[in-house]
């Protein structure tokens, strides 16, 4: 599950994907070819050492699984 790391929490990145052009009809990040075609890996985070990613339109997300 993807999430958007804000200052002030965390947000369902459905919530704001849904109207995201570079996201699927549901509001989830795009893959394509078993790469996401919408966000850029840009590192680790320093305190659980999950992937780090940039979408297109400038948030940062994480993918818990």
């Amino acid at each position: 599950m993807f999430v958007i790391l804000q200052k002030e929490g965390i947000l369902n990145a459905e919530s704001v994907c849904k109207n995201c052009l570079w996201a699927t009809q549901n509001g989830s990040p795009r893959w394509q070819s078993g790469k996401l075609s919408c966000l850029e890996c840009v590192g680790k985070s320093e305190s659980s050492q999950l992937e780090l990613y940039q979408c297109q339109m400038g948030f940062r997300l994480v993918n818990i699984p």
